[in-house]
């Protein structure tokens, strides 16, 4: 007879940064109770035109989702929580998360429409049980308010959740890590440690936040005209930081972007935002001096949308930069973005304004630990296993390694979908499940090798050409062929000259077709499409997609 095993599924995170998906199991293969751990999104790029979020695919638990016993939040970032209101109904289940967290999460409830929802606000030392799991909480440091391990506790052993974490020495808003608790926790005996890799190839420590106040500081109060600043607006604790420095430039605030908004709004509601601060409003902060004004801006990553975007392009109702304005990254470039973050920063020289960023000043610090950070982590919890996530390959093989090197006995390096036994004699990779993603697309939800997405990206490449006959009932043409095309290139610029030679292959491709081939509309559309290819191999050098409609005249 089988045996209950205890057991860890990522189903996404692993392998890549982003879109975290986690599941543990407990009890006999046939007859697992789960908890999710996180349910994040990713964002679509260049490759994925038209898609702005990307989560996991849940289809195997919702398979049993009657066996999922709730989904635990570790904090509040959009890779974390971003995915919550689009599959809540679908996963049917409780959730848990912190003050803070849940404030974000019930803002994204009430955008989408999403209503009676099992949600539970818990502290963040909560304790509470469900099922077979024995389910704590550890606060930890991160770059956003709340940031908390999740203690599993079963017959068959403890694991130690991290979620995203550092070890900020110094915090500027919030409790430092509760190290003790790790240790405590180490001491009962930790069978594994299912851990953060981001930052695992940076050698030293991530820094604090109290250091980068300090040089924000001084940084701010040399500056004479307008400033703008950006940053993640989910880093409270950085927002109140560029706060505090500006009251101290006798400078007045002034939010600009709806998820800084938002942000600030959910801080303030839950008591995590200092009382004193206060802001100016857009209308109001544009008659104030140069001087004593800055803006805290949305776009750090070059979003498009964002706030300091539209200031780059001049289409921002509330802000124009000029000659003698400073623009202020407080942040780093997440890779994928670069050519973005690159582009915006172009064109704020090219308004006159003085662009500052982490390798001018130091003016950030990374909310994930480098490697100095997880050697402390792993003496104090001890680990008998390390599991890496949150990362790609590269991070998860050397994670694994260095677990090696501090004394743990085993450890696993999973991949999205990887089905691994902690518990009894793990870990061993036990089974492989299907892991995919899926594609926000409007109001769907489309998986990634959808035909719609395929056809986009190569749209996106070589455009499209519309090809439109007309035949007889004696199966000859019997009006002139239609052609156009979208994105479509030619050398001499004479698109209506080129067109008329396509249409003209065409035709001559379909008469060399019998009679009684050319009732056959597959045939006639090989053709077609032959011609095409043909004569833009050649006039061009691309493939567009060919559309092709055929119409049938009757006697």
């Amino acid at each position: 007879m089988s045996k209950d095993e205890l057991v860890f599924l990522p189903l996404g995170g692993s392998g890549e940064i982003g879109m975290n998906m986690n599941l543990y199991g407990f009890g006999r293969s046939t007859n697992r109770q789960w908890l999710m751990v996180d349910c994040g999104v990713m964002f679509g790029d260049l490759s994925t035109p038209g898609i702005e979020q990307i989560c996991a695919d849940p289809s195997y638990i919702l398979e049993e989702k009657q066996n999922l016993l709730g989904l635990l939040l570790t904090h509040g970032h959009e890779d974390h929580i971003g995915a919550v209101a689009l599959l809540v109904k679908q996963l049917s289940c409780p959730i848990y998360a912190t003050p803070f967290t849940a404030a974000l999460v019930q803002r994204k409830f009430a955008e989408l429409g999403v209503e009676h929802v099992d949600f539970n606000i818990i502290e963040m030392d909560a304790r509470f049980s469900l099922g077979p799991f024995d389910i704590e909480y550890v606060t930890l440091t991160h770059s956003i308010p709340e940031p908390c391990g999740i203690v599993l506790r079963t017959e068959l052993g403890t694991v130690l959740h991290t979620g995203d974490w550092k070890i900020d020495r110094s915090p500027t808003l919030g409790p430092k890590v509760d190290s003790a608790h790790i240790k405590k926790i180490g001491d009962e005996g930790l069978l594994a440690m299912v851990c953060d890799s981001t930052n695992v190839l940076s050698a030293g420590e991530s820094g604090s936040e109290k250091d980068v106040r300090t040089s924000l500081t001084k940084l701010i109060a040399k500056q004479e005209g307008r400033i703008a600043v950006t940053t993640f607006a989910s880093n409270v604790s950085r927002v109140v930081s560029i706060c505090e420095a500006a009251v101290a430039a006798d400078r007045s605030v002034c939010l600009l972007g709806r998820s800084m908004l938002r942000i600030v709004d959910a801080a303030r509601e839950t008591g995590v935002l200092p009382e004193h601060l206060s802001f100016v409003e857009p209308k109001d902060a544009g008659h104030l001096p140069r001087k004593h004004v800055l803006y805290l801006c949305t776009g750090s990553q070059g979003e498009r949308r964002a706030a300091l975007s539209r200031i780059a392009r001049n289409e921002h109702r509330d802000l124009v930069l000029s000659e003698g304005d400073t623009v202020i990254f407080s942040s780093k470039i997440i890779p994928g973005n670069d050519r973005e973050i690159y582009n915006l920063q172009n064109d704020l020289v090219d308004l006159g304004a003085h662009v500052i960023t982490e390798k001018d000043e130091f003016v950030h610090v990374s909310g994930h630990p480098c490697k100095d950070e997880l050697v402390q982590m792993y003496e104090w919890a001890r680990p008998k296993i390390s599991i890496p996530v949150h990362g790609e390959a590269r991070h998860l093989e050397a994670h694994a390694e260095l677990a090696l090197e501090l004394g743990v006995e085993d450890s696993f390096s999973p991949r999205n979908g990887d089905l691994i036994r902690i518990a009894p004699n793990g870990p061993e990779l036990i089974d492989e499940v299907p892991a995919g993603r899926l594609h926000r697309d409007g109001h769907l939800f489309v998986p990634d090798g959808a035909t719609g997405l395929r056809e986009r990206r190569k749209l996106s490449l070589a455009g499209i050409i519309f090809v439109s006959v007309v035949f007889d009932a004696k199966q000859r043409l019997s009006r002139e062929i239609g052609i156009d095309g979208v994105g479509i290139v030619f050398t001499e610029d004479d698109a209506q000259g080129d067109f008329e030679e396509i249409a003209f292959e065409i035709e001559e491709s379909i008469m060399k077709l019998s009679r009684d081939k050319r009732k056959d509309d597959a045939a006639v559309e090989l053709v077609i499409k032959r011609a095409v290819r043909i004569y833009l191999d050649e006039a061009w050098g691309k493939r567009p997609m060919i559309s092709t409609v055929i119409h049938r005249v009757s006697p």
